[in-house]
């Protein structure tokens, strides 16, 4: 874990970031506006007048939402507080994916466990993944809310926590490494999964676990075809060319949280990379 020092150094990095934090238009949105219900209507409540959401899974079902259209770039952002007690095998989720049957997905996962959440990302592109970073927190990501942010334009795609970048993913199509280019969705998820435990059985005596979304009001381009080119118009601010790299204090940011907090990069998983893919010595 880390020290109340290092997480002082952190804050200070993100509080240096020139970039305009485009938070009001996600603030004070009701759910209604942008997303709906995708399953588990009844595992779902609602707080400050729908501008807060709470999912809930329980032995009988789980529950998510997504967003009414689909989206060809953005910044997306959603804050969120994840269940706590003995979290074992539950994941919730805040990610995009497309709304083809060609499969593109940026994701923030959040795999629980009985300490502590890890936190799991991917990109998946033209039906391919397998790029697997995750993370350990340096704060409680269940006593109160922490924004997670996915920018995705066609230079880059960057995650953030709390204005923290802590992944980068390029367009490299040039390398023949794949980039999502279809439209995609916006959704958020609670549900049990074989994979994130181990094989560990869910702890159902600390049922119901609750998850709680706020900042629903959506930074992106709607597609109105499957090859959105008017997304990528430089009037859009998050397509704009402070967008296109991190930096210097974005990046001070980004190798600190990921030399502290980096527990698996596929990118160094030689028993299951022999060799590197070539897109990691371009996303550093």
């Amino acid at each position: 874990m880390s020290s109340p020092m290092d997480y002082c150094l952190m804050v200070f990095f993100a509080v240096l970031l020139v970039f305009v934090v485009h938070a009001n238009a996600a603030w004070g949105v009701p759910f209604e506006q942008n997303y709906l219900v995708e399953y588990g209507s009844d595992h779902i409540q609602y707080f400050e007048g729908h501008t807060e959401v709470q999912l809930t899974l329980d032995q009988t079902s789980g529950s998510g939402f997504g967003s009414k259209g689909g989206y060809g770039s953005g910044f997306f952002q959603m804050r969120i507080k994840l269940p706590d007690k003995d979290t074992t095998r539950i994941l919730a989720t805040f990610y995009i994916i497309s709304v083809t049957s060609i499969h593109d997905e940026i994701d923030f996962e959040f795999l629980g466990g009985n300490e502590s959440f890890i936190l799991h990302t991917n990109v998946f592109t033209n039906g391919v993944g397998g790029r697997e970073q995750q993370f350990s927190f340096w704060f409680d990501p269940t006593a109160d809310f922490h924004t997670y942010k996915i920018l995705w334009n066609d230079h880059q795609i960057v995650l953030f926590v709390d204005e923290i970048p802590i992944r980068v993913f390029k367009n490299i199509t040039y390398s023949g490494v794949g980039y999502p280019t279809q439209p995609m969705r916006v959704e958020g998820t609670i549900w049990s999964a074989d994979w994130a435990s181990n094989g560990k059985p869910v702890n159902w005596s600390s049922a119901p676990f609750r998850a709680n979304y706020q900042w629903f009001g959506i930074d992106g381009c709607q597609a109105q075809t499957l090859n959105p080119q008017q997304c990528h118009s430089p009037d859009l601010f998050w397509n704009g060319q402070k967008f296109w790299d991190l930096d210097a204090n974005q990046r001070k940011a980004y190798e600190n949280v990921r030399n502290k907090f980096l527990m698996y990069d596929y990118c160094l998983d030689r028993a299951r990379y022999p060799n590197v893919p070539p897109e990691c010595q371009l996303n550093g």
